[in-house]
């Protein structure tokens, strides 16, 4: 199997295992942001992956914004977005798909 179609199965299950959780937590509540971020740290473990999934996605972006810079990568919007709307589970995937379309790209030149 590619790194390509192993990316990609990623990016899927990156986007379904997260909105699995956050889907009933919005038809219960709505977009309440505070009663969000009050259950994210509502004890010590909850808060240490809270903390663990902002760091990563800092991280991230800044990784995706370097990479992407060094490589000639286009479109570096999309992970971004990805990460801003889903989290690092689909972010960083969809970056890694993307950046292996750009190397294989080059690689055939």
């Amino acid at each position: 199997m590619s790194l390509r179609i192993v990316f990609l199965l990623l990016c899927i299950l990156g986007f379904i295992m997260p909105y699995s959780q956050f889907i009933p937590f919005l038809q219960e509540n709505g977009l309440d942001s505070a009663l969000f971020f009050q259950q994210l740290f509502a004890n010590h473990v909850s808060g240490f992956f809270g903390w663990d999934v902002i760091v990563s996605s800092v991280v991230l972006i800044i990784f995706i914004l370097s990479e992407s810079k060094r490589i000639g990568m286009k479109p570096t919007w999309l992970p971004i977005i990805a990460t801003f709307t889903v989290g690092v589970s689909l972010g960083l995937p969809l970056f890694n798909y993307l950046r292996q379309l750009k190397l294989e790209q080059v690689h055939t030149q």
